[in-house]
């Protein structure tokens, strides 16, 4: 499975004192090595929602830049999360069955839900032979009476995979099982037999998706979970302390596919392509990965979100469709432009310069190879010889080359080799592809500049599609979808949760809200019909809201809360600046309103000053709507 067609020894000669010193790297064949799997990334957290709305034509571009082969950062696997109804760091994505009858019953407008069949059909689209991954955050509560480990969640998942071929022709690879939590190696074999009986053999497991390889410990000892697992996959291993990048020799002796099934520096810029092309290339190195995911895909979210830069580009705001190609595109691409998946290593072409690493990749037939060269840790430059088989006689080596701060991704003059022999000299803080491989590009569409959100904004979501989520808005906790008013009147915004799902984390479950806008505003109203579905329940307005505080039940900013028991309370962050009555019964239609001029801040119900006070704490930020886990159905939402 291993074999590979290239060997590299390297040695470092001296030509004396005075003299730089030239590094040699033999290169012959028949060498042993892995299987490349190909490098990709993930959208999970809601890290690609704003992606969602921008104009069709001007997010083709941005995919392009993602997945186009041999254009951007040319991604050769798309990682998607399970929409599970529950917070999975910057929001929520939303479930194809809100409920166990969607589940028995599905339909097709359940699995349009969100973002991710978009993204899969997209990318398929640009790259057929992509590779799809899937895996959870969390699901919904209705699934095993709570319990996570159930027969019921092996149905849901192999059920989301059913969904994307029969709803969208989209045939997905591989799935994991609960994101970087503890794993359940007997429901593992009994994910494996419910795939199976399913007729969806072709579906392999990634396991454990945690942060260590105790996993591969039970399967040397365990032949049924052994043959039920196709990949071994740990996240961020480039940041352990004492061996980053590795793994265990147990791991590497199973025979199995090891991966890096998360990883990344979460930012994109050129710090960030200096920890990608370091993960790239030693994440084989020294751990044998085959395959890298990193997050985010793209940062499609809002600043005052949760690591505001993780992906490998930006792309969040819609309304202006700017986005900005970041460096973090261009590190992905010195790998992917240069070899597909089905290549292999070439494990002694693989190894460490005096001041870098490089990585040797080999096409099937023999006739194409590839060395991927970085040498972030340096500013020096060094000279390296390679000297090749004699079947790479009279053959042109390609050079592209990135370096920090200067150079993205740029074609260099093309080394004859002579002799079986070039050199290249080679600068610090860079990236090198060498190859024989030619048709790789830098690509290029010009962005429309930069807007800030729009003010005033103002929305009867009559021009969003029903069963999705709102243009703009991040649902944080619950799910928010737009629907026909059940009084017939146009569409409305409609929170359709009712019940806690099975958490991620707990302490990454907000409150049940959503939010749009700028972080930079500061003086405004927010206005919003609301009505309550059910007998009883609450309903909330949101101003000045700069971190929705995961895991408490109020965001950093001012939320005023009313209740079908005639009862509001206006906030502070967590801290109760007043309370009172007010006529709020359900099944009734009434304006909610939030104002704030500099410290003067006021809360109205229908019409009527409900509370007036004085507070300096939040000065500006997004605005929002939300309710508790009750139905509710939100319409004519306004910011000026």
């Amino acid at each position: 499975m291993y074999r590979a067609f290239l060997c590299l020894s390297f040695i470092i000669l001296i030509s004396g004192p005075g003299h730089s010193q030239t590094q040699f790297v033999k290169i012959n064949k028949n060498s042993e090595g892995r299987l490349y799997e190909g490098i990709g990334a993930l959208s999970a957290g809601a890290s690609s929602k704003l992606l969602l709305d921008y104009p069709v034509e001007i997010r083709d571009q941005i995919l392009d830049f993602l997945f186009k082969p041999k254009f951007g950062a040319s991604l050769q696997h798309l990682k998607v999360e399970i929409g599970g109804n529950v917070n999975s760091t910057d929001g929520t994505e939303p479930s194809h069955a809100h409920t166990r009858e969607e589940h028995i019953n599905p339909k097709t407008g359940y699995f349009n839900r969100g973002y991710e069949w978009m993204l899969m059909k997209e990318a398929k689209k640009r790259n057929p032979s992509i590779f799809l991954d899937c895996l959870e955050w969390g699901c919904p509560g209705w699934i095993g009476n709570g319990m996570f480990y159930s027969q019921d969640n092996a149905e849901y998942i192999s059920a989301f995979i059913e969904g994307a071929q029969k709803y969208h022709n989209l045939k997905i690879d591989y799935t994991g099982i609960w994101n970087e939590r503890d794993f359940d190696a007997e429901w593992i074999k009994l994910l494996r037999k419910t795939l199976d009986n399913r007729g969806l053999n072709h579906v392999r497991i990634i396991a454990p998706d945690t942060f260590d390889w105790s996993l591969a410990e039970l399967m040397m000892t365990d032949k049924t979970l052994n043959d039920a697992i196709y990949a071994v996959g740990i996240h961020y291993n480039e940041r352990w302390k004492e061996m980053p990048y590795s793994s265990t020799q147990t791991a590497r002796n199973l025979n199995k596919s090891l991966r890096n099934s998360e990883g990344g520096p979460w930012r994109g810029d050129w710090e960030g392509f200096e920890y990608l092309v370091k993960l790239y290339n030693r994440n084989y190195i020294e751990g044998k990965s085959t395959n890298v995911i990193t997050w985010s895909l793209v940062t499609s979210y809002y600043d005052n979100l949760s690591l505001p830069n993780s992906g490998l580009m930006y792309a969040k705001t819609p309304w202006s469709g700017y986005f900005e190609v970041q460096p973090g595109i261009w590190a992905a691409a010195h790998t992917t432009q240069f070899a597909e998946p089905g290549w292999k290593y070439a494990d002694s072409g693989c190894g460490y310069l005096e001041k870098g690493s490089y990585v040797t990749l080999v096409s099937p037939d023999r006739k194409d190879f590839s060395i991927i060269i970085e040498t972030i840790d340096t500013t020096g430059s060094q000279k390296v010889n390679f000297k090749l088989d004699a079947g790479f006689r009279n053959k042109t080596v390609h050079v592209w080359k990135s370096t920090k701060g200067k150079t993205e991704f740029e074609k260099q003059a093309d080394i004859r080799i002579e002799n079986n022999n070039f050199t290249i000299t080679l600068d610090g803080k860079s990236a090198y592809s060498i190859t024989t491989t030619t048709g790789q590009t830098k690509g290029y569409y010009k962005a429309p500049e930069n807007e800030p959100f729009p003010f005033p904004y103002k929305t009867g979501f009559e021009t969003d599609s029903t069963g999705q989520i709102a243009r703009y808005f991040m649902d944080q906790a619950g799910v928010f979808e737009v629907h026909k008013r059940s009084d017939g009147n146009g569409n409305c915004l409609r929170q359709v949760i009712d019940h806690q799902g099975i958490e991620w984390e707990v302490s990454h479950n907000p409150a049940v809200e959503t939010i749009l806008g700028d972080t930079a505003w500061t003086d405004y109203e927010v206005n919003c019909d609301v009505q309550i579905t059910e007998n009883t329940g609450s309903a909330k307005i949101l101003g000045r809201i700069m971190d929705t505080k995961r895991g408490t039940d109020y965001p950093d900013g001012y939320t005023f809360i009313i209740t079908t028991a005639n009862k509001w309370t206006l906030m502070e962050g967590n801290r109760v600046l007043g309370t009172g009555n007010a006529d709020f019964p359900p099944f009734k239609w009434h304006r909610l309103s939030l104002k704030f001029k500099g410290s003067e801040i006021s809360a109205w119900v229908n019409g009527k000053e409900a509370v007036s006070v004085t507070s300096a704490k939040f000065t500006h930020g997004l605005a929002g709507i939300g309710s508790a886990l009750n139905f509710a159905e939100f319409d004519n939402f306004e910011v000026k």
